[in-house]
Parts: C-alpha cells; structure tokens; sequence
C-alpha cells in the first residue's frame, strides 16, 4: 500500500471518529429539558459570581482606551508603530503606500 493510501485511511477514520463524538455529545445535550437547562445555568452563574446577599452586584467594567478602537483601529495603530520602527532603522521616512 502506497503511503498516500495510508494517510487518506487515517483522515477518513479521524473523520469518522470526529463524527461519533460529535454525535454522542448532542445526544447527551439534547436530553435535558428546557428546566433542567435552566437549573444548571442558574448554578452555573452563582458559582461563577458570588455575590453576598443583600448587595447589589457590581456596575459595569470600565474598559481601557486601547480596546474600545475595536480590532481595526488595534490593527492600524500596530501597523503605523512597526512602520516607525522601520522608518528609524532604514533613517527614511516612509509614506502610506510606498516604502
């Protein structure tokens, strides 16, 4: 058998395999009942928060500057520090578009 064959068995029963799991998990999440989904999350969310009783729970987190840009302004301004660097290293300075 040629090691190409060998390779498209083993990714053919990972596949196979990757399904089962797949499967098998639905099955274990789909048999609980709206209630019983309800319940756990409830636990879940006091174990995740303890609050005292009596308080009210915390305000909303400040978020820092740099966060609030959002992924492509994150992006842009690390774009624009490593072109700096560049810049300094070459003693040039470098425009938008050409280098």
């Amino acid at each position: 058998m040629r090691w190409w064959k060998v390779l498209g068995v083993a990714a053919f029963a990972g596949v196979a395999a990757t399904g089962v799991a797949i499967a098998r998990d639905e099955r274990k999440r789909r048999a609980y009942t709206p209630d019983q989904v309800r319940d756990r999350l409830r636990e879940r969310v006091a174990e995740a928060s303890p609050v005292a009783e009596g308080t009210e729970p915390p305000g909303p987190v400040p978020v820092p500057e740099a966060v609030r840009g959002g992924p492509l302004v994150r992006v842009r301004d690390a774009l624009a520090r490593v072109r700096d660097k560049v810049s300094t290293v070459r003693g040039t300075v470098l425009t938008r578009g050409r280098s």
